[in-house]
């Protein structure tokens, strides 16, 4: 239900204030569809909006999470005691500058419509990155990334709303703290809200090519275009469920649950000793590691599942494996957030015990804590 507000608290004559709705379900705004509702729910579309919103919250004295398409999101069975606000602003603009083209994404714009709106207009530098789902408002929050490519290649500045400051403000992209999924809007979640995104795209550049999954999949196209890198990508991750269908049984999903490690050169060295020792692989070069430029290494996380034993299309009552991908944890209905946690620690901990490799999940929890590690002497 709305909550009734009096004619002297709407900011101005000719405009009322946005509804703030009470109990509303967040099962459906996740793409695990799981977990309970927000005590508080408002949806905006302007900046003004949000900071009376922002102001109401603060007078209330309730927290407040900012939700984008829910596709990285797990919400706890209790749900959230304080205000979920939903940018709802769509857009997208593009102008010329030099030898780029701007193009400026508003926050509640689907990513996958801000890719295929660039590559229709041969504009290079997020073709890799399409399929992926949520909003564009929520891409710079984990420095999106796959197949080689980064939101944070692209990102020029954004456009970002300070939750303790209220003030509207550009961030350029060197002050946002980009690295390997990650960003200062996630590692301090009450610090802003982005509004807009602008990334600075090539017209007529080539593609990047950067996996062997992708030049794999594009073997025989010396210069493949960029709308053949897109359906490529867009081919590969539906092979793995990672584009939502309906009918696919693996859809209550928010994709890859686990990064990918990133450890010092001598833990991935017993990795790959390891494998080598229990014949996991023939060579070391079977074993999935990228060199890092500060000497560390990333390693392949679903390899790492996988070869400790766990295998596609695992199931533990209501969740389980994907059947075509190994980091992927799927709702196949009826379940609860307490049996995804679940799921998800035995995971870990099995990499844990085989490897001494600690995974570490890519989803936001809300109103429920990710399990520390156990440690065992």
């Amino acid at each position: 239900m709305a909550i009734g507000l009096s004619p002297s608290e709407c900011y101005s004559l000719a405009r009322l204030p946005p509804v703030i709705s009470q109990d509303v379900p967040l099962t459906p705004l996740t793409t695990f569809e799981l977990g309970g509702p927000a005590r508080f729910f408002c949806q905006v579309a302007t900046s003004e909006d949000a900071i009376w919103a922002l102001r109401w919250a603060a007078d209330q004295n309730l927290p407040v999470f900012v939700l984008g398409g829910g596709s990285n999101l797990v919400v706890g069975d209790a749900g959230f005691a304080g205000l979920v606000l939903q940018l709802t602003a769509q857009g997208i603009d593009f102008r010329s500058q030099g030898d780029h083209v701007l193009v400026e994404v508003q926050a509640g714009q689907p990513w996958d419509d801000v890719v295929a709106a660039a590559v229709a207009r041969d504009l290079a530098g997020i073709e890799c990155l399409s399929g992926i789902p949520g909003t564009a408002g929520a891409t710079p929050i984990q420095n999106v990334g796959a197949y080689g490519q980064e939101v944070a290649d692209t990102i020029c500045s954004l456009r970002v709303l300070g939750r303790r400051t209220l003030e509207v403000r550009e961030l350029p992209a060197a002050e946002c703290g980009f690295a390997y999924r990650n960003s200062i809007f996630r590692h301090d979640p009450g610090q802003a809200m982005v509004l807009s995104a602008s990334f600075a795209l090539r017209p007529g550049a080539q593609p990047a090519i950067a996996y062997r999954e992708l030049a794999d999949a594009l073997a025989g196209r010396a210069r493949p275009s960029l709308t053949e890198v897109r359906e490529a990508v867009l081919d590969l991750r539906r092979k793995k469920s990672m584009v939502y269908d309906a009918r696919d049984p693996n859809r209550r999903s928010a994709g890859s649950f686990f990064t990918n490690p990133i450890v010092g050169a001598d833990q991935a060295a017993e990795v790959v000793a390891q494998a080598l020792g229990e014949n996991l692989v023939q060579s070391a070069e079977e074993v999935p590691q990228y060199p890092l430029p500060d000497g560390r290494v990333k390693l392949a996380a679903g390899w790492l599942v996988e070869r400790a034993g766990i295998k596609r299309g695992l199931r533990m009552g209501p969740v389980g494996v994907s059947s075509r991908h190994a980091l992927a944890l799927v709702h196949h209905g009826g379940g609860c957030t307490a049996d995804l946690i679940r799921l998800a620690v035995h995971l870990r901990d099995t990499v844990v015990l085989r490897f001494g490799v600690t995974l570490v999940p890519e989803p936001v929890f809300l109103g429920v804590t990710w399990p520390a590690l156990q440690q065992t002497t």
